[in-house]
This record gives structure tokens, C-alpha cells and sequence, in this order.
């Protein structure tokens, strides 16, 4: 049977829209909330980041959202909770992003079981080198978990080679040398690594990193990318909105809708 995620990658015409929050942020209630506003939208998968204390991939504005969901007490229960109720809400693929400590703090076997039975259904862990994945990947195989992995431009092809033959739902491609946050432009390097990476794999393929605006959704979607992954300008709404939960919830719909309107003319 087709997976959730192999399901979205499988409709034709269209590029996926895949939208990034930091579960827990600013609290539980409202992270459920944020991710009902984001799949009301037109979200396609949904990326939940497992907030950490030292989040190396990320740039300032997802580091203050790790923040604010650990300030609120948030853990690894408390995450699988979000899920059951984002689950019983919606059938839009679940991704987990997450380092592997938090992983390893509770056990490999335990986390995925425990993620599969909340209803997720694939997982990037970001400091974790493909030469080193071989028990993670057999773990998240036996609990029907796609395991994703980040190509960035600096991947040799030799490397890449040994990260398509273990990934399964899509790559995701880190546009940018550097950490996550919005940029204002795609550079002509981002586009060539798609192009490279397409020559390794017929995996989907998912840019993420820097990515803003509709005018880099549409310029993704001409270049032949199968999804795209905005992170940091969803989290930077939640951020203006604190104060404003019905606003917030307000400004995620319309954001989304833009985006996703640019990933499919």
C-alpha cells in the first residue's frame, strides 16, 4: 500500500508544499493550532521540528522557537501528543526533524515505535551522517518510517550514492551553505545541485532552506522540483503573532495559500 508521503509526491502537476513548525511553540495548545492552520492552508506534508538546546542546522529565528517550546515544558511525550491530535485531524504526512540525541536519550527502537503509533510517518534526524544511519535506518524500516536525509552542496557523488541507497520518501536538498532562515533570492548553485542530485536518484526531490517568498516556489517548480520546504518564514508569523493567537492562525492560512498558489500555476 502507498504511504502517506509517497501518496502527495504520486499527484501529478504540481509542486508539494511542505510546511515547517517547531512543535511545542510557543506552547502545546497553540503548536496544534498552528499545525491545523498550516494543513487548512493547503500544507502537503507537515515538518514538525523536535525543539533541542543545540540545534546546529538552524539559524536564529528556529533556535527561538526551540526555545520557547522547551521553556514550556515541552518533551518528547508532549510531542507525540501533538501528533495524535494533528492525526485525528488530518491524514497530511507527518515529518519529524530532530537531532539524533534526543533519539538516542530515549531509545532508537522506543522513539520510532513510539512515532509510528502517533502517526508519523518519516524522520530526518540533521546531525546524523549517512556512514553512521545503519541501525537507524533499519529501525525506522520496521516501523514503516521513511528515513530522510539532507544533500547539500558540498555532497560528493560518491556520498550521495551512499545516502539515496538508504533514503526513502524524498531529500531533502539544503539550498543554501549555511544554516536555516529566510533569503531573498535562489542562487544559480541551488539549481545545479538539483540538477546533480536528479542524475543519483529518482527519489523526490525537496529544496529547503532560505526559502521565502512565491516568486522562489514558482522558480523551484520551473527547475523540476518535486516539493519545496519553507521553514523560517512560517515560524517568523508565529513569532509576530504571540500576542495574537486568531491572527496568527489568520496570517499562517493566507501565507500557505500564497505558496502554494506559486507551487501550482
Amino acid at each position: 500500500m502507498m504511504g502517506r508521503i509517497e501518496s502527495v509526491f504520486a499527484k501529478k502537476g504540481k509542486t508539494a508544499f511542505i510546511g515547517f513548525a517547531v512543535a511545542g511553540d510557543p506552547d502545546k495548545e497553540t503548536s496544534v493550532r498552528i499545525a491545523k492552520a498550516l494543513i487548512d492552508g493547503g500544507t502537503d506534508i507537515l515538518e514538525f521540528g523536535v525543539p533541542f538546546s543545540d540545534p546546529v542546522a538552524d539559524g536564529p529565528t528556529i533556535q527561538r522557537a526551540d526555545d520557547r517550546a522547551l521553556a514550556a515544558g515541552t518533551t518528547p511525550n508532549t510531542i507525540f501528543e501533538i501528533v495524535r491530535e494533528v492525526r485525528a485531524y488530518s491524514e497530511v504526512p507527518i515529518v519529524f526533524l530532530t537531532y539524533y540525541n534526543t533519539i538516542y536519550r530515549r531509545g532508537v527502537d522506543k522513539f520510532y515505535r513510539e512515532a509510528h503509533e502517533a502517526g508519523v510517518d518519516g524522520i530526518l534526524v540533521a546531525d546524523m551522517p549517512v556512514e553512521e544511519s545503519g541501525e537507524v535506518v533499519a529501525i525506522a524500516k520496521k516501523y514503516g518510517i521513511d528515513p530522510i536525509f539532507l544533500v547539500t552542496q558540498t555532497t560528493s557523488a560518491e556520498r550521495m550514492d551512499g545516502i539515496v541507497k538508504h533514503a526513502r520518501g524524498y531529500l531533502y536538498l539544503v539550498a543554501v551553505l549555511g544554516v536555516t532562515g529566510a533569503r531573498k533570492t535562489v542562487s544559480p548553485e541551488a539549481l545545479a545541485l538539483l540538477r546533480r542530485v536528479r542524475e543519483h536518484t529518482n527519489l523526490p526531490l525537496a529544496p529547503g532552506f532560505g526559502i521565502s517568498t512565491p516568486e522562489q516556489v514558482a522558480i523551484w517548480r520551473r527547475a523540476g522540483a518535486d516539493g519545496v520546504i519553507v521553514g523560517s518564514a512560517i515560524v517568523n508569523i508565529v513569532e509576530r503573532h504571540l500576542d495574537d493567537i486568531p491572527a496568527m492562525e489568520n496570517a499562517l492560512r493566507l501565507y500557505v495559500g500564497g505558496m502554494r498558489h506559486a507551487a501550482e500555476k
